[in-house]
């Protein structure tokens, strides 16, 4: 049972790797500061570190790897928020809805993305 369990959550940690890099292309291409740097080779997709800047003092940070999944969202230097496991993953599809929205489409920043969750 355990070497399946270990098996799936490097399936998870693989497939949230691809989004990441795919949402800080998409944040890119909307005029939003966002970088994903991979570790390793990028192949094996054992982790992945994603900023972005969202406002001037605005920032979320993402980290996953083997070792666990964390949020952070921090505003002048000052952390506002910390999520771990499914809530930084809730976190993150929430930012990545947020550019679906027609405001995100249109080239504008949705506000959605600049509103802390505290």
């Amino acid at each position: 049972m355990f070497p399946r369990l270990a098996e799936q959550y490097r399936s998870v940690v693989h497939d949230l790797v691809m989004s990441l890099q795919a949402l800080a292309k998409s944040l890119q291409d909307r005029g939003i500061a966002a970088t994903c740097y991979v570790c390793g080779d990028g192949r094996d997709g054992h982790g992945a570190s994603f900023v972005a800047n969202l406002d001037a003092n605005h920032m979320v940070r993402f980290l996953v790897s083997d070792f666990g999944i964390s949020w952070v969202e921090s505003r002048d230097g000052r952390e506002l928020v910390k999520l771990e496991g499914a809530e930084a993953i809730q976190e993150l599809q929430r930012v990545a809805q947020a550019l679906q929205s027609p405001m995100a489409a249109k080239g504008s920043q949705p506000h959605a993305l600049t509103t802390p969750l505290s």
